[in-house]
């Protein structure tokens, strides 16, 4: 127990910068892939069932599941980052204290939203657009996953607990996890036992519990500076505040991309089903750009914020500079990759020349918005490492409220292509101001001024 905990430490602490770097990023990528993969294998058994209704359904419920992610990261990234710099500065037992408070609320949270969206479930389904046939099959499929609501947001949150302290691989090992018995529970609820729809969901739910036993199985076995014992469960108003203060930004995040799908969905079906193809075709593309940018982004939050806490300014520094460029790197020569073969690869998805010509044009922009959006979000993650929660949580809102304006302008002004350059416009709007918020705090954070 004591060497594992050890080891996982050493890359908090004292591996050298690049190997600390890939020992976060790696399985975070790995664990990427395996949902997307899930993804597609989920809509492939929902799609066997050959109903239309049902497919429609899973859509419609997808901002319900973004509500419940985002709750879990509203625990999992504030008590997360506060985790971490409470080992810089080695306070072990306040860790304790913040993961077993972080672990019991996320809990309690479920809870209560599970009696909420029982008592308000119809009005949840008519806000989310379910209608006719596809009424009951959206309610088959949220009612379960209302009811394991605590088990989602508490996987969610475990998830970012367990990376706090430096062990990305016992992370990755829980979601993979979730994974699979998700995928292996699909086909048994959905064709043997004939649940359908329902049987979906209860994998999902299931697969999250599963990752919840793995990590409350690692953090109470394998880990002595965190825990979710009720006799660690000390809550405060301290605790709270450090956990809130950083946590908000990620909950609107996740929140306003909910708000941004939407919106980007409604205007390209103005201009016809080839925009529609071309806009999905491109964004499934670009996923893996996207997993690889967020990969950095997120697995460099606990470096980040332990090094700052243990005031070891060199290595914070050298942390921040090797991650933008390394992800930065990756991310141009992938990007360079897809231009060059732009019509090849969208060739795979249709042989229509006009959605392939739209499609080509989409992709020209999503790659460069893919830059911006790496900068928006390392600096992002930066800024909740600090706990400096005005910044992160003006990242967070700027991502999500620039989109709005400049889409509905860019749709007036400038037609299709004022909808395909719109993402690529905000998110170069936001990385700049990342980017002068960073300049701005930047040798108040290298003093500590900024207190935990």
């Amino acid at each position: 127990m004591e060497n594992m905990d050890q080891k996982s430490l050493y890359y908090l602490e004292k591996a050298p910068v690049p190997k600390a770097i890939i020992h976060m990023v790696v399985p975070m990528i790995l664990s990427f892939i395996a949902t997307m993969i899930y993804n597609i294998t989920d809509a492939y058994f929902i799609g066997k069932l050959n109903n239309t209704a049902m497919m429609a359904a899973v859509t419609l419920a997808l901002p319900f599941s973004s509500v419940l992610m985002a709750l879990g990261h509203l625990f999992g990234v504030g008590s997360g980052t506060f985790v971490s710099r409470l080992l810089g500065e080695q306070r072990v037992d306040r860790a304790k204290q913040v993961s077993s408070v972080s672990f019991w609320s996320s809990i309690l949270t479920g809870v209560i939203f599970m009696a909420i969206c029982l008592l308000l479930l119809t009005p949840i389904l008519g806000l989310l657009g379910a209608n006719g046939e596809t009424f009951t099959h959206t309610r088959n499929y949220i009612l379960m996953l209302v009811i394991g609501s605590p088990f989602i947001i508490a996987s969610i949150s475990l998830e970012e607990a367990v990376r706090a302290e430096g062990a990305s691989t016992a992370s990755m090992i829980g979601m993979i996890s979730g994974v699979i018995i998700n995928i292996i529970l699909n086909p048994i609820f959905i064709f043997v036992l004939h649940m359908n729809i329902m049987g979906s969901a209860l994998a999902t739910v299931l697969g999250n519990l599963v990752s919840v036993v793995w990590y409350i199985y690692y953090l109470q076995k394998n880990s002595s500076v965190q825990s979710v014992s009720m006799k660690e469960f000390k809550p405060s108003k301290e605790i709270y505040i450090n956990i809130f203060k950083v946590g908000v930004s990620a909950f609107l995040l996740d929140g306003f991309m909910v708000i941004t799908s939407l919106l980007f969905n409604n205007y390209s079906m103005l201009y016809g089903d080839n925009v529609v193809a071309g806009f999905g075709i491109s964004q499934r593309i670009i996923q893996i750009v996207d997993f690889i940018s967020m990969s950095f982004a997120m697995g460099a939050v606990p470096l980040i914020a332990y090094a700052y806490s243990a005031k070891n300014n060199d290595r914070l520094m050298e942390i921040i500079k090797e991650t933008i460029v390394y992800m930065l790197g990756i991310i141009l020569f992938l990007s360079a990759i897809l231009f060059t073969l732009k019509a090849q690869v969208i060739g795979i998805f249709s042989i229509d020349p006009k959605v392939i010509d739209i499609g080509k044009r989409i992709l020209f922009a999503q790659l460069c918005s893919t830059v911006f959006a790496a900068l928006s979000g390392i600096f992002t993650g930066i800024f909740q490492a600090f706990g400096t929660g005005v910044q992160s949580t003006v990242m967070s809102i700027l991502r999500g409220v620039i989109f709005i304006p400049i889409l509905i302008f860019g749709n007036v002004i400038f037609a299709v292509n004022g909808v395909i350059w719109a993402m690529t416009i905000s998110e170069g709007i936001t990385a700049v101001v990342g980017i002068i918020l960073w300049f701005k705090i930047r040798e108040k954070i290298l003093n500590h001024f900024f207190l935990i």
